[in-house]
């Protein structure tokens, strides 16, 4: 089985750094003519050098800040009114900070909502009709494996993941009679610059080395290792591919085992 997206435009989010760099990578090598987007012009320029283009593919950049949905909405809209159709879309952006749920803010848990709900939102609104008129559609959200067993010291992230989940799972519900399949991939502790933040303030907060908390998160990792972003990429390619069609409505954890339910 070989992946091939020679052809299908995709648009992915937060894609200048981390996993979102990595499907970007990916899926432009596997054919797909890729629109960025992210905040930093300076990393969308560096990123768009590294997309291959040996099948004709014409990329492309869109700066916007996903803590401003409004914002956000006008840029999307804005270059939808000339751009082709997309067939694939790929919502990722940064996390929450980590804390205890009870003592968040009630500003924290409405900033994540924005920023991850809602903007996954206004995206999903501006590409859908697009999908529709080509009856393809691949609509995947990078949330986490909170959204199966919550994890300790990330209580707004656990809150808003499960949020965008059952919000993925209502959209599946919806538009698959359309070609449009919506599915959340979960990544477990994968070695960007969020896990060395998590790590780091946790090291922080417990008085224990840096090196003594990432032990003590590989220990609950069967595969004994961190995952490499080019690993949830490969399943959000995938899941982009015309061999995913039948799937539709579901998270599929890629953690190296760790969560601990099915």
């Amino acid at each position: 089985m070989k992946i091939d997206l020679t052809g299908k435009r995709a648009m992915v989010c937060g894609s200048t750094a981390g996993i979102g760099k990595a499907v970007a990578l990916q899926m432009a090598e596997a054919g797909a003519s890729v629109t960025l987007v992210a905040r930093n012009e300076g990393k969308l320029k560096a990123t768009l050098s590294e997309l291959v283009c040996e099948k004709g593919q014409e990329h492309g950049y869109l700066v916007a800040d996903f803590g401003k949905p409004e914002a956000l909405k006008i840029v999307v809209e804005n270059h939808m009114a000339s751009a082709k159709p997309y067939h694939i879309l790929l919502n990722n952006t940064g996390g929450p900070p980590g804390g205890k749920a009870v003592d968040a803010e009630l500003d924290e848990y409405e900033r994540a909502f924005r920023s991850h709900l809602m903007c996954n939102h206004v995206m999903v609104q501006a590409l859908v009709d697009g999908m529709k008129s080509q009856c393809y559609g691949r609509i995947i959200n990078i949330i986490s494996t909170s959204v199966k067993i919550p994890l300790n010291g990330l209580g707004v992230s656990n809150t808003i993941r499960g949020a965008v989940a059952s919000w993925s799972k209502t959209l599946a519900n919806e538009l698959g009679d359309h070609g449009i399949t919506v599915n959340n991939v979960l990544p477990g502790a994968t070695e960007t610059e969020r896990l060395t933040s998590i790590i780091s303030n946790k090291a922080e907060k417990t008085g224990k080395s840096e090196q003594e908390v990432a032990k003590a998160m590989l220990a609950q990792i069967p595969a004994a290792r961190f995952a490499q972003p080019w690993e949830i990429a490969a399943a959000a390619t995938f899941l982009a591919s015309p061999h995913a069609g039948y799937i539709n409505g579901i998270n599929v954890p890629v953690d190296g085992g760790r969560t601990g339910s099915l």
